[in-house]
């Protein structure tokens, strides 16, 4: 297919407009490879940098907790002596060597061969006469624990002593290895490691990333030849991932694209069948004069048999003269109320009756509609429930929604049957979306005419809606309000009852 023809620049003061070039985008697979290597760097960095600096004091408190959980478990023993292989075991389990002596300083449990040098260790502790460098941890009552270095053999200890529960004093001392040396190996291996990881990562990294960014590439291209309105490009890649998806979504789109351009072609063939449209508008209005007729040819008969009577002198008496002239003035107010009716309907349809769009409380305008027709409530013994007193504010033309719930009111009154109870109901949604209610007891609508009652002159019921004084147009008048405000309209079939119900905008 041909695109569309490129416009040509027009000339200006400063000459002809040159076209910017296009800025060269980047490639989605450099920048995820490097985003991806730079948080594996990162990582790699963390982790050197907690080992170079973390890692001893860790060792460190690791073998303070290590060896107060064995002071605790010697101390808990009652009788040192007697359990000396239980000693031993936790000796060896831990690597502490353990030195209990009593209060003359006499041995009684050692686990190491140099047994006599640490009892005069601890001798030298608690007369103070121990000349070794020692950095004090922490002391308690009972106990000290210390960081000591043997100047003999240059090794560093961490010891604990002190006086255990039964009175005899104790040495725990385990050493601690040089871990300057092995952080340094530590981190030489994870620099050697880490560059490993980074390469072979960055490799692994561009074989995915182009696998995985081919089919995007493809799609790029994809929508550029759709830009210029070539629907024949598809997507064949046979993912099952998003990727896929969004691919098959264009191959849709192109479809779709397509046939709205037909469409549009075909509209244009549409417009020639103006004519049957017109003819199909003339029908209309014969439909609606012959209604109109139709609506007013029983009351003209019925205000012309009347005044015939009077004239021949057919009601002789005062009260038959009453009665006549009575049936001729009400069925004159019928006629002026449909022809009113037909003027309001003929002036909403056509728009030359603007909404004014207000923002009002729609509760106080159907407590007021409630109260005004409570005489014709009482009279029809009906009960109408309306539980709502807080505000609730609504964007419309007030008046015209007053004539939607007074015509609503006035049906469900009409109508009442049964129980007689009319129920007025709000509705909110998220949306801000105001659902107005009406529902009134009686006989369902036949599904046949539900769908019909807000046509005009439409009646369900002529006879009891002629006794009533109805003309059909009510409900057309409802909907054509309701049509100028947006919004919807509508009537629902209960077992009990019908429920005719608005919708209008609310406070946002």
């Amino acid at each position: 297919m041909r695109g569309p023809e490129e416009k040509k620049l027009t000339p200006s003061a400063g000459g002809r407009k040159k076209k910017q070039p296009e800025k060269k985008a980047h490639s989605m697979r450099t920048e995820l490879s490097g985003i991806v290597i730079f948080i594996i760097a990162i990582a790699l960095i963390v982790i050197g940098l907690a080992n170079a600096f973390l890692l001893t004091p860790f060792y460190r408190v690791n073998k303070q907790k290590k060896i107060e959980a064995c002071y605790r478990k010697i101390n808990a023993l009652s009788d040192a002596s007697a359990l000396t292989n239980e000693i031993l075991t936790i000796s060896v389990q831990d690597n502490i060597s353990v030195t209990i002596v009593d209060s003359d300083f006499q041995s009684i449990v050692a686990t190491t061969s140099d047994a006599e040098r640490n009892t005069m260790r601890l001798f030298g502790y608690y007369t103070g006469f121990y000349s070794d460098s020692v950095h004090v941890i922490e002391k308690k009552h009972n106990y000290v624990i210390q960081e000591t270095t043997d100047s003999r053999i240059h090794t560093s200890y961490l010891e604990m002593w002190g006086q255990l529960s039964s009175g005899d004093y104790f040495l725990l001392q385990t050493p601690l290895e040089s871990l300057s040396s092995a952080t340094r190996l530590t981190n030489l291996f994870y620099i050697a490691a880490g560059s490993v990881v980074i390469i072979v990562a960055a490799v692994a990294i561009s074989f995915v990333m182009k696998r995985y960014t081919k089919p995007i590439v493809q799609l790029t291209d994809l929508s550029k030849r759709m830009a210029n309105l070539d629907f024949d490009a598809r997507y064949k890649g046979k993912e099952t991932n998003e990727i896929g998806d969004l691919g098959r979504s264009f191959n849709k789109m192109s479809d779709e694209l397509e046939k709205s351009i037909s469409d549009l072609k075909a509209a244009n063939v549409e417009l020639q069948k103006d004519n049957e449209k017109k003819t199909q508008i003339d029908e209309m209005r014969k439909e609606f004069l012959n209604n109109v007729s139709h609506e007013l040819k029983t009351p003209i008969a019925l205000i012309q048999g009347y005044a015939e009577g009077l004239t021949d002198g057919v009601a002789d008496d005062e009260e038959s003269r009453d009665f006549y002239c009575g049936v001729i003035l009400d069925e004159a107010k019928k006629m002026n109320l449909m022809v009113r009716r037909l003027l309001t309907l003929n002036q909403l349809e056509f728009g030359n009756d603007p909404v004014v769009m207000d923002r009002f409380d729609i509760v106080q305008l159907i407590s007021g509609i409630i109260s005004g027709m409570q005489l014709m409530i009482s009279e029809n013994g009906a009960e109408v429930s309306f539980p709502y007193n807080q505000p609730v504010y609504v964007w419309g033309d007030e008046f015209k929604i007053e004539e939607v719930m007074n015509n609503y009111l006035l049906n469900a009154i009409q109508h009442c049957e049964g129980e007689k109870r009319i129920e007025v109901t709000l509705d909110q949604d998220e949306n801000h979306l105001v659902t107005v209610s009406v529902f009134n007891t009686g006989k369902p609508i036949p599904e046949e005419d539900i769908g019909r009652v807000f046509e005009k002159f439409y009646k369900v019921d002529k006879a009891h809606t002629r006794s009533k004084g109805g003309s059909g147009l009510g409900l057309s008048i409802v909907k054509a309000i309701i049509d100028g405000h947006g919004q919807k309209c509508g009537a629902r079939n209960y077992d009990n009852g019908v429920s005719f119900w608005f919708t209008i905008e609310g406070k946002v």
